[in-house]
C-alpha cells in the first residue's frame, strides 16, 4: 500500500474516531483525536493541548441532544509521518433548547502519525454556513488561501460565529 493511501486511510479513520465522539457526547475520546500538545482554532478560540480540548468540547456540546458529522473526502498533502489538508464537513445539530440547524465548514489541519494512529496536530475551523437545511440561512466569508495545498498560517484566527451562542469565554 502507497504511503498516501495509508495516510488517507488513517486520517479518514481519524475523522469517524472524532464523528463517533461527538455523536456519543465522549469527551475523553474526543480529546484523544488530538496530540497532546494539539491545537484547535475554532470560533475565535484557540484551544492548546487536550486538556483545554476537552474541557470546551464538554462546554459546547452540553447545549446539544446530538450533533451529527459527516466529513467529505479530505484533500491532502502526504510527507513521511505527517500530512496537511482540507476538510469540508457539514453537521446536523439537535439543540437542548429545542432549535436545530445544519452547519457547513471547512477544515484546515495539520496531521501527525504517532504509535500507529493518525492524529490532529492543528486544527483551523471556518464556518461556511449556518442554517436551515433549505440553506436560506447564514453565509459566512473567510479568506481564501487558494486552491490546495493553500494553507492559512499557523497563527491564523477563525472568526467567531458561535462562542456567544454556547456562552463560552476562552
Amino acid at each position: 500500500m502507497s504511503d498516501f493511501v495509508a495516510a488517507e486511510a488513517g486520517i479518514r479513520q481519524l475523522h469517524e474516531r472524532y464523528t463517533d465522539a461527538v455523536w456519543r457526547q465522549d469527551f475523553d475520546a474526543f480529546a484523544e483525536c488530538f496530540t497532546e500538545d494539539g491545537e484547535w482554532r475554532i470560533s475565535g478560540m484557540v484551544l492548546q493541548g487536550r486538556a483545554q480540548i476537552r474541557e470546551t468540547i464538554a462546554a459546547i456540546l452540553s447545549r446539544f441532544n446530538r450533533v451529527l458529522i459527516s466529513f467529505r473526502t479530505p484533500i491532502l498533502q502526504v510527507g513521511e509521518g505527517v500530512a496537511s489538508g482540507r476538510t469540508y464537513i457539514d453537521e446536523r445539530c439537535a439543540w437542548k433548547n429545542g432549535d436545530t440547524n445544519i452547519s457547513m465548514g471547512l477544515y484546515y489541519e495539520h496531521f501527525v502519525e504517532q504509535d500507529g494512529r493518525w492524529l490532529f496536530d492543528w486544527r483551523l475551523f471556518q464556518m461556511l454556513y449556518r442554517g436551515d437545511p433549505d440553506l436560506t440561512g447564514t453565509f459566512y466569508d473567510f479568506p481564501d488561501y487558494g486552491p490546495p495545498p493553500g494553507m492559512p498560517p499557523r497563527d491564523a484566527l477563525p472568526a467567531d460565529t458561535a462562542t456567544a451562542r454556547w456562552g463560552l469565554k476562552v
